[in-house]
């Protein structure tokens, strides 16, 4: 049995770490119910499914070098120009370009976020600061305390929105407000909207709109999340600014994406009954999970716009770690949040799922919780 104060022996699993959870605790990853990874569950499309296994052959032919058919899709899927978008090996590779590219003398990372954006932009050797939302504000970003960090020297911002762990999100208001100092400032945007389908009004709160009037803004997003395909590796990047565009291109691999990733991408961004019934299971039982985890004495539960909740432990003595075993030891794998820099205590987030496997959740952690 791990001792649960020494934090050195705690393992740090990411929420797709299935194999190391089942190695670690002997529990049959076919017995664990992930609600660590924040992907779909609804899985993939059936008639995606069905379309694919028909058109196999496609991968005796090298796809479209310029993606036409998919820049199309995505275009008309986001309402703008097919010259603003750019599709890439997983939104994973679009960010590395464009970090890589921007070759920022100052970065500045709104958190606690996602560590991807810190390792991509260490590599570049540029400055990195770190602005935490504050928790006391439930994690929502105070504008003019922002513009007080935005150093002069600072050339890039980074933010995801819905953010990964907080699930708060900025609204467009607050979104034109940011772009506009950044725009004064000469400073480039970079828009992490992995999880924006999942918000209860997407329009409220996605920059695509703005990417006609800002150059120094680009909006990342991808399939992983919304549409369970995490290991088709398709992402897309929307931006206005074409020189920007062309360096990237230029330097990107040729083909990054594979025949079946095209493909599939222009089917998924199609399948509105898919999208609609995704909508509908994650928004009822997103504030069903609220509403009963608000009624818990020893946690501290925050507004969510993505399809995933975080939580703040309340009880003394109990930590994220305790409630995350608490839940592995009953085939449930939430996320311990301690590894996330930024969040002030102790703290788990865990994706909405099935509506049977959010009720068992709900009611291992009212074991704790409650």
């Amino acid at each position: 049995m791990l001792d649960k104060k020494n934090t050195q022996e705690r393992p740090a699993f990411h929420g797709s770490d299935i194999e190391q959870i089942e190695s670690f605790y002997g529990i049959p990853k076919e017995q664990i119910v992930g609600f660590g990874a924040n992907v779909n569950p609804l899985g993939l499309s059936d008639s995606v499914k069905r379309s694919l296994s028909e058109h196999l052959d496609i991968i005796t032919s090298y796809p479209d070098r310029d993606y036409k058919e998919l820049r199309k899709i995505i275009a008309d899927y986001c309402s703008v120009s097919m010259d603003y978008v750019v599709t890439g090996n997983g939104s994973t590779e679009l960010i590395s370009l464009l970090i890589s590219h921007r070759n920022a003398k100052h970065a500045l990372v709104i958190g606690p976020t996602y560590s991807e954006y810190e390792r991509e932009l260490a590599l570049t050797g540029g400055h990195i600061s770190n602005y935490y939302l504050p928790e006391t504000r439930n994690f929502q970003l105070d504008i003019d305390d922002l513009k007080t960090a935005l150093q002069n020297d600072v050339d890039f911002l980074i933010l995801c929105n819905p953010n990964n762990p907080t699930s708060s999100a900025l609204k467009q208001e607050d979104l034109q407000k940011v772009l506009v100092e950044c725009k004064q400032r000469n400073i480039f945007v970079m828009i992490d909207e992995t999880y924006v389908e999942f918000a209860p009004r997407v329009e409220e709160i996605t920059a695509i709109p703005f990417v006609s009037a800002f150059d120094n803004l680009m909006i990342i997003r991808g399939v992983s999340k919304f549409y369970a395909a995490p290991g088709l590796r398709l992402g897309y990047g929307v931006t206005s600014n074409q020189q920007f565009l062309s360096t990237l291109k230029k330097y990107q691999n040729p083909w990054s994406l594979n025949s079946i990733g095209a493909y599939a991408g222009e089917l998924m961004l199609q399948d509105t009954d898919y999208i609609q019934k995704t909508r509908n299971l994650i928004l009822s039982e997103r504030d069903r999970c609220l509403h009963i985890l608000q009624s818990f004495r020893y946690a501290k539960v925050y507004p969510a716009y993505g399809n995933f909740i975080l939580i703040r432990i309340l009880k003394e003595g109990l930590t994220s770690f305790d409630v995350f075993e608490h839940a592995i030891r009953q085939g449930m794998m939430i996320r311990d949040c301690s590894s996330f820099e930024g969040l002030p205590g102790e703290y788990i987030r865990f994706c909405i799922m099935n509506p049977k496997d959010n009720t068992r959740l709900l009611e291992c952690l009212a074991e704790l919780l409650a």
